[in-house]
Parts: structure tokens; C-alpha cells; sequence
């Protein structure tokens, strides 16, 4: 036979409810020890008993006495839920301002650091003119005759002075999209020749690193809404990006493709060393690189694809990045296509 389930009881509510009898000095430590005997044989013959029934079976405690306790001690507990219960949403309010203050700190530490970014870029712009002027004019021996040697150390200047100015450039960008302030002139734009153009810009890059540089796309590519300065930008950097990461022998390829009726979907698909996907999400965070040693391997600010992204944002689009690492990296995303 089961054995049936106890009635339900206010007793079974209110735990050390022996002790506190005994603190009420209704009964005593002997008179709640010989209750809770009694309790325990009564169980063993499948009675169950609780406290307060072991109590007045032993006649220790009459009826009246044991409900004014439990009545006391169920307004103590709910009192003190109660006050648990302000304790907690006290806790809540405060964690709560705490992490607002936070967020309005770290806003205002992004604003400062995106402002002193535009700032220092803006005054490395001046003296970066001049030097790339008297470059230009000793290259051109407008300034006096030059050794094959000079000339070979004025053309390396002149590299590294167009690769500090591409970052000023990317600094002064960042800081524009950081603020809020990068404006997009959106436009009808001939896609196939901002690949073409870039393609062409590449391959002195490429084949300095041996791999190579292929642009796939159809004469009825149909052109598309976009900045077009901006979209260059964008395609530039994917494409220096694959460039950067692929070994020789290697290669990178750009691909435009009709998507339906109304999008054209550009693809920059590498060879290189690709992205582990436990990491994806860290290329897309400001000034920050994969390997991050001071003697890296491959030089850069870490802005660079963070730009793209809310570049192609802007456009209303999203980029996607499919990687395998050690076979290559593809980056995607559409754009909205203009019929006539």
C-alpha cells in the first residue's frame, strides 16, 4: 500500500519551529527532545507527526498555544522577505547606476580617444606635406644632381612617406566613423571599373610578394549605389589585406557577381594563412591585430577592417568572412544594383 502524503499544515511552513518554542519558554530542551523521539517512532509506523502534533499528543503544548507561534513566526518570515526582498532591489538600483556610469565613462573615453586621434592626425598631416615637397623636388633634381645611390634611398623615403600617409588617412577615417561623422555620398557607381582600378593599383605590391592578383568580372555587371571614394577604399584594403597574407605563390581574387535582380555581390577570396575561428570576431576590433607581438610579422595600424565594416555598414550592407585556417580567407558583401 503507498503511503498516503501528510496533510497539507502552516507548521510545515516554518522551519526550527521547536527551537523557537523553547525560546518562547513554552516547553523545554528535554520536553522538544522527547517530541522529537515521539516524532520518529510514529514515522516508523507510518504515522506521520509533525512537531507541533508530537507536542500536544504529549499533552506539552495545547492547540492555541502552537497556532499563535506559527501565526508569529509566518509574520516574521514574511517580514523579513519583506526586507529581503528591498535589500535585493536596493542591490539592483545601485548595480544598475554603477554600470550606467560605467557605460557614460567608457562613452566619454571613446569620444576623447576618438578626438585625440583626429586631433593628432590632423597635426601629423603639416609636416608630412613638406617632407613629401622636398622629396618630390630632390627626386625630380630639382635641387642639384643625384647619385643612383641617393636617388634609391629618396624613392624608399617616398614609399614610406605614401604608407605613413595612407595611415593618417585611416587614423582621420577612423575617427570621422567613431564620432559619427563619416558622411557617405551615395551614387550610381561602374563597379567594374573601381575593381579594375584597384586590380591594376595591386600588382606592383603582389608581385613583390609573388602572388598573384586575378579580377573576374562579366560585362553585364550592372552598376551599383555606393560612395564610390569609399568603396575603392574598401576594396583597396581587402585586397592589400590578401596580398599581406597570402605566401608566394599564392593568390587573390576579385569577383563580382548578380545576386537576383537587385544586388551585385563583390568577393576578395585569398590563398593565404586564413583567420582561426575561435579569433573571427577579434580582426574586426579598432587598433588591435592577431599577433600582437612587438616583432610581428605583419605590419599595419589594426584599423583597417574595422573601417571596412562600417564602411560597408554605411552602404546598408553587411560583410561576411569565411576563413579556413592555412587555405585562405573570403570576404563578401552586396551591393544594391542600379537599373536604368
Amino acid at each position: 500500500m503507498p503511503q498516503s502524503l501528510p496533510k497539507l499544515s502552516p507548521e510545515m511552513l516554518i522551519p526550527r519551529l521547536g527551537e523557537y518554542i523553547v525560546q518562547k519558554g513554552l516547553i523545554s530542551d528535554d520536553d522538544l527532545q522527547k517530541a522529537l523521539t515521539y516524532q520518529i517512532e510514529q514515522a516508523s509506523k507510518g504515522n506521520h507527526c509533525l512537531l507541533g502534533q508530537a507536542l500536544m499528543d504529549l499533552g506539552m503544548l495545547d492547540r492555541g498555544s502552537l497556532d499563535q507561534v506559527v501565526t508569529e513566526q509566518i509574520i516574521q518570515l514574511r517580514a523579513a522577505l519583506q526586507a529581503a526582498n528591498r535589500n535585493l532591489e536596493q542591490r539592483v538600483k545601485d548595480r544598475t547606476a554603477d554600470l550606467n556610469e560605467a557605460l557614460n565613462r567608457l562613452s566619454e573615453l571613446s569620444q576623447m580617444k576618438a578626438n585625440f586621434v583626429a586631433n593628432i592626425s590632423h597635426e601629423l598631416r603639416t609636416p608630412l606635406t613638406h617632407i613629401k615637397g622636398y622629396l618630390e623636388l630632390l627626386v625630380t633634381e630639382s635641387l642639384g644632381k643625384l647619385s643612383g645611390e641617393q636617388r634609391h634611398a629618396l624613392q624608399v623615403s617616398q614609399k614610406a612617406g605614401a604608407r605613413l600617409e595612407g595611415m593618417i588617412e585611416d587614423l582621420i577615417m577612423f575617427s570621422l566613423a567613431s564620432r559619427g561623422e563619416m558622411s557617405m555620398k551615395l551614387e550610381r557607381v561602374d563597379i567594374r571599373r573601381i575593381i579594375s582600378l584597384a586590380a591594376k593599383s595591386a600588382l606592383t605590391k603582389a608581385e613583390e610578394r609573388g602572388v598573384r592578383v586575378l579580377a573576374a568580372v562579366s560585362e553585364n555587371i550592372p552598376p551599383v549605389q555606393a560612395d564610390s571614394e569609399k568603396v575603392g577604399w574598401v576594396i583597396n584594403q581587402l585586397l592589400d589585406n590578401g596580398i599581406k597574407f597570402t605566401p608566394s605563390g599564392g593568390s587573390v581574387i576579385i569577383d563580382l557577381k548578380e545576386e537576383g535582380n537587385n544586388l551585385v555581390q563583390v568577393s576578395i577570396t585569398d590563398t593565404g594563412i586564413g583567420i582561426p575561428q575561435s579569433r573571427m570576431k577579434e580582426i574586426f576590433e579598432p587598433f588591435h591585430q592577431l599577433d600582437g607581438s612587438s616583432t610581428r610579422h605583419y605590419g599595419g595600424t589594426g584599423l583597417g577592417l574595422s573601417l571596412v565594416r562600417q564602411i560597408i555598414e554605411a552602404h546598408g550592407s553587411l560583410l561576411d568572412v569565411q576563413s579556413v585556417e592555412g587555405k585562405g580567407t573570403t570576404f563578401k558583401f552586396p551591393l544594391l544594383a542600379v537599373r536604368d
